[in-house]
């Protein structure tokens, strides 16, 4: 234990986050812990964590949905360009659920994307 002082002579900060979500199935719960170099407040933290859960969903939407990582273009410029193309399509359905108060999953509204032409348009059009 002496010795692993030195690994973490820059903590500054410990927190632990519990979230919990209710489905028609009951609610869980789950506990997030974090460590830091920055002395944050409780409110810091969690802005912290909610930035960093959004990046996540993100790269899980990209991964999952796209098979982003299964991608064996070798052309770094065009994997930048598929990147940003499926940034601008995971944000275009992000806004049509946001100005439609939409419950419906993103994955959801991508597949109907995929199987109804007219939806792409409501989505990229729809006010």
């Amino acid at each position: 234990m002496v010795g692993q002082k030195k690994e973490w002579k820059n903590l500054k900060c410990i927190g632990a986050i519990h979230s919990e979500i209710t489905t028609k199935k009951g609610t869980s719960g789950e506990w997030h812990y974090y460590i830091s170099s920055r002395e944050l407040t409780a409110e810091q933290l969690l802005n912290h964590a909610r930035m960093e859960w959004s990046v996540e969903s993100m790269h899980w939407l990209l991964d999952m949905r796209f098979e982003e990582d299964e991608c064996r273009i070798e052309s770094k410029d065009v994997q930048r360009s598929l990147n940003m193309f499926r940034k601008a399509a995971i944000n275009l359905i992000k806004n049509f659920k946001n100005r439609n108060n939409s419950k419906i999953a993103i994955s959801n509204i991508m597949f109907e994307c995929l199987m109804d032409p007219l939806m792409i348009t409501r989505v990229i059009f729809e006010n």
